[in-house]
């Protein structure tokens, strides 16, 4: 009795071994893989960084003769890099110093914009960040500031974290708070959660010369990438909605 057991033990082995290594059963287990990689595909995040100005338009021009245009970049490429080892997609607008027109525009700054808004909105973007310095009259005003549009429930929420990060990465003294806005041209024609970082105050001549240090643009990108992660980790990008 024992070894009829054993017997049919060993045919059911033998039958599921060559079911298994059967080219049908690679094919559907390779499709399982397959489908799978594709969702991964499909749940990956999409945001895009826009580093402003750039071309002939230099953004602010510093106490120290830096230039914005050139600071944007640097920051965006330094989050870029960030965001990427998290396994999200990253769409820069511009990877180089140039500006987003045409020669024959007869309004590049439009034009420029337009851009950039078409970038995003093609693109599929489920977060869009904006990288810009300031600039006051008064030396004595800086700090780090985020701005959303006012009827933007997930910009402000974004811009809140994000206000909320970089008063505690970078850690000096700033007391501004996350601001709205409904006058600035891409925060309104911009679909997706949109924010605007003005990273620090070129007319402050400590920041502006600390803004040109390879540290500090890696203590900005760093507490930005923070933020985003904290957005999507509540659920900030489960929707399309604004």
């Amino acid at each position: 009795m024992i070894k009829k057991y054993f017997s049919i033990i060993f045919l059911i082995l033998i039958l599921l071994a060559s079911i298994l290594s059967s080219d049908r059963s690679v094919r559907v287990m390779k499709n399982i893989f397959e489908t799978g990689k594709d969702m991964e595909k499909e749940e990956q995040y999409i945001i895009v960084i826009d580093p402003g100005h750039g071309g002939r338009d230099p953004g602010k021009v510093g106490i120290n003769n830096a230039l914005e245009k050139d600071i944007n970049l640097s920051i965006a490429f330094r989050l870029k890099n960030l965001l990427e080892q998290n396994d999200i997609k990253v769409i820069m607008t511009r990877e180089e110093d140039i500006g987003l027109y045409s020669e024959t525009d007869s309004n590049k700054k439009n034009a420029d914009l337009n851009k950039r808004i078409e970038i995003i909105q093609t693109s599929k973007a489920d977060l869009a960040v904006s990288i810009h310095q300031n600039s006051f009259g008064e030396e004595y005003v800086k700090g780090a500031q985020v701005f959303f549009h006012e009827q933007s429930t997930k910009g402000k929420r974004m811009a809140e974290i994000m206000q909320a990060q970089l008063i505690e990465t970078i850690a000096d003294g700033n007391h501004r708070k996350a601001k709205s806005n409904s006058n600035y041209y891409m925060l309104k024609k911009t679909e997706c959660p949109f924010v605007i970082v003005e990273c620090g105050y070129m007319s402050n001549r400590s920041e502006a010369d600390l803004l040109l240090e390879d540290d500090y643009q890696e203590k900005m990108a760093w507490g930005i990438h923070l933020a985003i992660l904290q957005f999507i980790n509540e659920g900030g990008l489960d929707t399309k909605a604004k």
